[in-house]
């Protein structure tokens, strides 16, 4: 270890904790399945949020309640992306420092990690509260829907402060090898939202904004369950309320390799915010149908998203360690296994797209709408998942801007390029599905070139060597 950090390491002499799980030594492809498979788990609850909210809104509430939930998703996102992307940056700055032994820094990172994601959280309910009729009504949200619409919005950012502490805490754990403990909470923060949309839709029979209650009061759960663990006496990693602070060089770094993602996150949903706003031009069936596809293609994403998230740990933490070696050997693996795992589920939604659809909703027009949407994109998520996965190992590398440059050009300036272009020529919805496979093959290129022929392998030497 440089001398220069010798001071910081002595100051914690907490232990390792069985959670934690360091992913420089081991079988390279065990580790990450291992990691993988948590995660997962842990999304696919996670998933159930928004999930248990369109089905059960959709089948008590009616196709103007589902429209309301629907319209909102994307303008969540966009609120909501920014700061969840910035998460990663800590993730990445935590789990290096964790491969290179450096626990002091470790500490720091998560106490400043923590102290962000308050402030952060804390301005974002403000903000969404305040102004979410303005952004609705740019949205070109049907008036029909409208009022049910920004009850939704309002209640679901009253938890907004839970939403980006949960994921601040889930960096932090999975920046130390442990993807078992988010899920543990998810599991049980996912059954209490399912719960409580059943017992105030179903049987109270509250309106649309009981379901953003329920999410809110369930994401509150499991962020408070996150804190608990975090503050386990004698760990390296024990969160102290003494400690809360910002500190100028830990907090530089996160949001050094932060900001990138999260300006990417934001940057994709504002292109979806438009395309949205396109697809509500075509009425509130076009609306719902497009909401409760993208249920759809969330659930079908969970395994590969788990895969991108492994990579970017596994990559962080042995580039921190330096074997490059391991680290290359882990990201092809992880790349090649997200690509065949992405096309598979692209064969089964486009063969099971109009049974998928009916889980949500029994209006025939919105289903055949949704059918046709998946069966434009669904045989593309090769494309999708070969970005990502990527896109994660550049994270992991201290490259965040490598894939916030790209999905900036690609993927929001080209796709809403394309969208008002073609809109302009002939007013189809079809040619707004065609916007994401166009695009998924573009950014494919120029990451496979990036990753073939750059030096991602050597970016934290350059850094601390410029740094210096």
């Amino acid at each position: 270890m440089p001398a220069r950090f010798a001071w910081e390491e002595r100051q914690v002499t907490g232990s390792m904790d069985g959670s934690v799980k360091n992913m420089t030594e081991g079988n390279s492809y065990r580790l990450i399945l291992e990691f993988a498979i948590p995660v997962f788990l842990s999304q696919l609850f996670q998933q159930f949020y928004n999930t248990a909210d369109t089905l059960i809104v959709g089948k008590f509430l009616g196709t103007e309640a589902l429209a309301a939930v629907s319209s909102s998703g994307t303008l969540i996102f966009l609120m909501i992306s920014f700061f969840v992307g910035t998460s990663m940056g800590a993730g990445v700055v935590i789990s290096r420092y964790f491969g290179a032994g450096e626990y002091g820094r470790v500490s720091k990172a998560v106490h400043n990690t923590v102290a962000l994601g308050l402030a952060c959280g804390a301005f974002l309910t403000v903000a969404g509260v305040i102004f979410t009729p303005t952004f609705l009504r740019w949205m070109d949200t049907d008036p029909d829907v409208l009022p049910q619409a920004v009850e939704y919005f309002r209640f679901y950012f009253l938890g907004a402060l839970a939403v980006v502490e949960y994921n601040n805490c889930k960096s932090i754990m999975n920046a130390l090898g442990d993807s078992k403990r988010p899920l543990y909470y998810l599991i049980f923060s996912s059954i209490l939202n399912i719960v409580l949309d059943l017992l105030f839709i179903g049987v109270f029979r509250w309106g649309v904004w009981s379901a953003a209650v329920a999410t809110t009061v369930s994401q509150a759960a499991s962020m408070v369950l996150c804190l608990i663990h975090l503050g386990k006496k004698g760990t390296i990693y024990q969160l102290q309320l003494s400690k809360l602070r910002f500190e100028g060089r830990i907090l530089k770094e996160i949001i050094y390799y932060g900001l990138p993602s999260g300006v990417q996150n934001s940057v994709i949903a504002l292109a979806n915010v438009i395309v949205q706003t396109n697809i509500n031009s075509f009425g509130k069936l076009a609306t719902a149908a497009y909401g409760t596809y993208a249920k759809i293609e969330g659930f079908a994403f969970l395994p590969i998203n788990s895969f991108t998230m492994a990579l970017t740990t596994f990559t962080s933490q042995n580039l921190g360690a330096r074997k490059y070696d391991r680290a290359k050997q882990g990201s092809r693996f992880g790349i090649a296994t997200s690509v065949i795992l992405a096309e598979l589920i692209g064969i089964g939604i486009f063969l099971a797209a109009p049974w998928l659809m009916k889980l949500f909703t029994e209006d025939p027009e919105v289903i055949a709408i949704g059918v046709r949407q998946a069966r434009t994109e669904a045989l593309f998520y090769c494309l999708l998942a070969f970005s990502h996965a990527v896109a994660a190992v550049c994270r992991g590398a201290g490259k965040a801007f490598v894939p916030m440059g790209v999905m900036l050009a690609v993927w929001c300036v080209l796709r809403i390029a394309y969208i008002t272009i073609v809109m302009g020529i002939s007013h189809e919805l079809v040619y707004i599905y065609w916007a994401y496979p166009l695009t998924w093959g573009i950014s494919s290129v120029i990451f496979s070139l990036y990753y073939h022929f750059s030096d991602w392998l050597h970016g934290f030497e350059r850094q601390e060597k410029k740094a210096a």
